[in-house]
């Protein structure tokens, strides 16, 4: 079992900046991917970045790309997402999720946060 706990929602005027925070605890020796998604108002579910839990290489949706990072810190079991000229088509619920290594191969988005609200105003 994963536990992941995200932070750092809040409220921001356009063109601002946002750092999330996602402390992964548990059996955090099986993490493979860690994501972020996000939901907006009557939206759909959407990916908005990836990052290997080994390598670090990371991947990213093509709405914030060039806008926001994911990093991670392995020691500390944490993975950040900074967003940066933040608009209000960025509000949404932010999730955090992890998959893990499972035989033969590596699980879906198996374990999630329990999301944290961008509000970004006009």
């Amino acid at each position: 079992q994963v536990q992941l706990v995200e932070s750092g929602g809040g409220l921001v005027q356009a063109g601002g900046s946002l750092r999330l925070s996602c402390a992964a605890s548990g059996r955090t020796v099986n993490l493979h991917t860690m994501g972020w998604f996000r939901q907006g108002p009557g939206k759909e579910r959407q990916f908005v970045a990836a990052i290997a839990w080994s390598g670090g290489s990371t991947t990213y949706g093509d709405s914030v790309k060039g806008r926001f990072t994911v990093s991670r810190d392995n020691a500390k079991n944490t993975v950040w997402l900074q967003m940066n000229s933040l608009n209000p088509e960025d509000t949404a619920v932010y999730y955090c999720a992890a998959r893990v290594l499972r035989w033969p191969g590596v699980s879906d988005y198996e374990y999630w946060g329990q999301g944290t609200q961008v509000t970004v105003s006009s």
